[in-house]
């Protein structure tokens, strides 16, 4: 029998809590019944496995994502569009790093197709063609800003400009302007 009150989506819940406080590499199926003080027999009539309720934290955490990167980008365009997005994202890590590491996860194809990945993508290429970039330029652009962003937020995440001046903000805004005149000058295939 269930114990009173506790369901796959408060468990998904506090497993983000506990991601967001202790690291996604430390949420199992274990860790969360110690949280609520309960055999860890107890949870599994809601979630499968530790890999389950990971790939849930992961599916919470592009939900939530996407939809702040929607109310970041509703009515901009261009440059205002994409350091809206951009920044979207670094906020998001900041306030949330083990959801932010969750959202990461490799998802099986049919669990990715049905999350919120799909919206992050549709967004990235509607600013992209604000960029008037078309196939297969706009897939490499993607992949270029996904991986601008996501490698800046982990590097300064993990302390790597912390060292320097001058202050990272100051850079993440000279990296957004470079972008901006990158796609508007997309060198041609």
């Amino acid at each position: 029998m269930a114990r009173a009150g506790l369901t796959a989506e408060r468990l998904t819940r506090a497993g983000a809590e506990l991601a967001d406080e202790a690291g996604f590499d430390h949420v199992t199926v274990s860790a969360l019944a110690r949280r609520f003080d309960v055999k860890v027999a107890s949870l599994y009539s809601h979630v499968k496995s530790s890999q389950d309720l990971r790939t849930r934290i992961a599916l919470l955490a592009l939900d939530e994502l996407a939809d702040r990167a929607a109310d970041a980008l509703a009515g901009r365009a261009g440059k205002d569009a994409l350091a809206a997005f951009a920044n979207a994202y670094r906020d998001y890590a900041r306030e949330h790093p083990g959801r932010y590491a969750a959202a990461q996860l490799r998802l099986d194809p049919e669990t990715a197709a049905a999350g919120a990945g799909v919206r992050h993508a549709q967004m990235t290429r509607a600013i992209l063609r604000g960029y008037d970039l078309t196939e297969p330029e706009q897939t490499h652009a993607v992949r270029m800003l996904g991986s601008v962003f996501h490698g800046f937020v982990g590097l300064e995440s993990g302390g790597g400009f912390s060292h320097s001046a001058p202050d990272s903000q100051e850079s993440w805004d000279r990296t957004l302007d470079a972008l901006d005149a990158l796609l508007r000058n997309w060198p041609s295939p």
